[in-house]
């Protein structure tokens, strides 16, 4: 993405994508020749104000901003698809949908999505360096690793059409990355002349957060110039996840780190929890009553083992699963069951290795405790040894822990011996974190039926 794309994509999310719905809508009353009458003005109206909520939430322009355009595509279709749903449940909750043309709903729903997705890419066409094939120079203040990373993004993507020049640095020649791979043009006192001697266009400043007065300074100082002036922030030596910028109060804030269930997302996840774990729990009630007949019968205890885990923002919570132990470990000091392990019982044995001890955490899924997919809970004894032991270990709470993981579905199911393990399984679990979608939820939700019936890593 070309830096001056930014303003453009502001321009699609706050005025042209809505009334493109509109629009389209209006056109396809025409195509049919449908009288233009009140009820299709108040369709518009919801449409715009409904389909801007949605799209605010779901932030499609996040992805098309990162270069990464089928995720453009499948957030904008997926956010139509959300307004198409909520418009339908207003219409037929108040009649409103008999008072339509089929054909022009119809029409409106196909071609919506297609002409938000060939918009941007359209203008950005029109509108784009690459039409006047002027390569912009670049000159980049700090050669460090994420100025060295932006040099390199501009080698691999030439049709941004942004050509460095190289670097200036105030450090000696012996703290130079050794992967530098463009010239260092001085210390950053001879920029400014440079700038002014050989045009540069574009100047990124790649500096570390502590050195706030030096970057003053050179901001200044290139008021003198027509270079254009940009920031690159070095937040990303840390972890990101689910990153993005957004404004608190009007002020600009940059998240480094965020709960990828914000806003609407939360709301799907939520609802779509809510369907499956009802579903479920009705098809599978009279299993659930056998399990709990054939528990009781061969070891004495109850049929359901309440056990204390972590779960959303490290609070305690308690998980339930058919007891497959003679013992109830619950304290901080627990033993992963393992294979040929004397404590599991016969019954237990099978319900572990066809995963049907858990569940009766659906249940827990009703009552908020727990999500259909998401980081597996451990035993709060586990999670205070592996918290010390392994960097970003809580970050898993951020989110409700899950009956199934992507973590799971890689290989990582039933017991984690060793610390090579377990960092692996948190691994997958941070993955899952940082790249979560709807999508991505209902596969894992296929790979676990897959897993389960060829029975890997159970026991």
């Amino acid at each position: 993405m070309a830096v001056n794309d930014i303003p453009l994509i502001s321009f699609f999310q706050r005025v042209l994508d809505p009334l493109i719905v509109m629009g389209t809508l209006y056109l396809a009353a025409l195509w049919f020749r449908a009288p233009f009458s009140g009820y299709l003005l108040v369709l518009m109206v919801l449409a715009f104000f409904i389909a801007t909520a949605v799209y605010r939430h779901i932030d499609p322009y996040r992805t098309w901003r990162g270069g990464r355009t089928w995720a453009y595509a499948r957030d904008t279709v997926f956010g139509w698809c959300v307004t198409i749903a909520v418009l339908w449940f207003l219409g037929s909750a108040s009649g409103l949908r008999y008072y339509y043309d089929e054909r022009v709903l119809l029409a409106w729903a196909v071609a919506t999505p297609a002409i938000l997705l060939a918009g941007p890419v359209a203008v950005r066409m029109l509108y784009s360096p690459a039409r006047s094939r002027e390569v912009r120079s670049v000159a980049i203040v700090g050669a460090n690793d994420v100025g060295l990373k932006f040099a390199a993004v501009c080698e691999r993507h030439p049709n941004l059409f942004m050509a460095v020049r190289g670097f200036f640095d105030d450090r000696t020649d012996d703290r130079h990355p050794p992967a530098l791979r463009h010239p260092m043009l001085g210390k950053t006192r001879a920029l400014v002349p440079y700038v002014r001697e050989h045009g540069i266009k574009m100047i990124f400043i790649s500096q570390p957060l502590s050195a706030q007065p030096r970057i003053r300074t050179l901001i200044d100082e290139l008021q003198d110039t027509t270079a254009s002036i940009y920031f690159l922030p070095d937040v990303y030596i840390f972890d990101l996840m689910q990153a993005r910028f957004d404004n608190v109060g009007g002020m600009p804030v940059i998240a480094i780190r965020e709960s990828p269930f914000m806003g609407l997302n939360s709301t799907v996840k939520r609802a779509s929890d809510i369907v499956l774990a009802s579903l479920f729990l009705l098809l599978l009630a009279p299993l659930m009553a056998a399990i709990a007949v054939a528990v009781r019968l061969e070891s004495p205890g109850p049929a359901i083992f309440r056990q204390r885990r972590y779960g959303l923002y490290g609070e305690e919570i308690i998980v339930y699963k058919f007891r497959s132990m003679t013992v109830m470990e619950n304290d901080q000091a627990v033993v992963q069951a393992s294979r040929q392990d004397g404590r599991v019982t016969r019954i237990g044995r099978v319900l572990r290795r066809t995963s049907l001890d858990e569940l009766p955490q659906f249940i827990n899924v009703l009552q908020g405790r727990m999500s259909i997919v998401g980081p597996r809970p451990h035993a709060v004894a586990h999670n205070e040894q592996y918290r010390k032991l392994i960097k970003g270990y809580m970050l898993r709470h951020k989110v409700r822990p899950g009956i199934t993981g992507w973590a799971q579905v890689n290989g990582l199911r039933g017991e984690t011996a060793t610390l090579d393990k377990m960092e692996a399984r948190i691994q997958y679990d941070l993955d899952y974190l940082r790249n979560w979608s709807v999508w991505l939820d209902l596969w894992i939700i296929l790979r676990t039926v897959k897993v389960v019936l060829s029975r890997e890593n159970a026991y």
